[in-house]
């Protein structure tokens, strides 16, 4: 009597059944998480932005599980380590993984440093660059009312010299700029259980990967926020 011999699968077979089981992984989980998975592979694949997990809101507190956290659901966890720039989709899944459900943050002050203005400024601001036809980068809204103008990295640190060039140094602004160190929470997640982040300019591989000077835009960001109302 023969032996039964066993049925093998390729190893073609296998290695594209293994490629597609981290992608299976992520549509088990739910829509959710693959979206998350989709804009950490996209900003690092192909903006060149590192990723770093951040906290959420439940309930009115923190997911990182500090008693009395001072910003709730908006900052990264300590505990997770960050997600270099260049990181495939599959090098995000296994890293995302680990902690479902993270909120997605930029830091920054590498690729990038941002201008923060109130978003009805920033909104109003943003129609007069695109008339002027000053390069943009992208630019995002948060669900207090603020917008975050991507610009080129030593922007934080230039801002107070641009103003009192521009004549604005004096003036009473809601205008302000983030640099290293800081980090923004990025589309599409929740920030402090207040709602998403959005995007009102999405990134593109030029406006991603060099964002203009922070002197292109000072002075119409400085003359829109004055003239706005408090």
């Amino acid at each position: 009597m023969k032996e039964a011999k066993e049925a093998k699968e390729p190893r073609g077979a296998r290695d594209t059944k293994d490629a597609r089981e981290p992608r299976a992984a992520v549509r088990r989980r739910g829509r959710g998480a693959a979206s998350d998975c989709t804009a950490v592979a996209e900003y690092t694949g192909l903006w060149g932005w590192a990723v770093v997990p951040g906290a959420r809101a439940q309930d009115g507190r923190c997911s990182c599980g500090a008693a009395g956290c001072p910003a709730p659901g908006a900052h990264p966890l300590d505990f997770a380590p960050e997600v270099p720039a260049g990181a495939t989709l599959d090098k995000v899944i296994d890293a995302w993984g680990e902690f479902p459900g993270a909120a997605v943050m930029l830091p920054v002050g590498r690729a990038f440093d941002v201008i923060e203005v109130a978003e009805a400024a920033g909104r109003r601001a943003l129609v007069r660059l695109e008339r002027m036809g000053l390069p943009l980068g992208p630019v995002a809204a948060t669900p207090e009312g603020r917008a975050h103008f991507f610009v080129a990295p030593g922007a934080a640190a230039e801002l107070p010299r641009l103003l009192y060039r521009m004549g604005w140094d004096d003036a009473d602004l809601d205008l302000g700029a983030l640099g290293p160190g800081s980090h923004i929470t990025a589309p599409p997640s929740d920030r402090g259980g207040l709602g998403p982040v959005r995007w009102l300019r999405a990134p593109d591989p030029d406006s991603a990967t060099s964002p203009p000077h922070a002197r292109l835009l000072v002075g119409t960001l400085a003359y829109v926020a004055h003239r706005s109302p408090a």
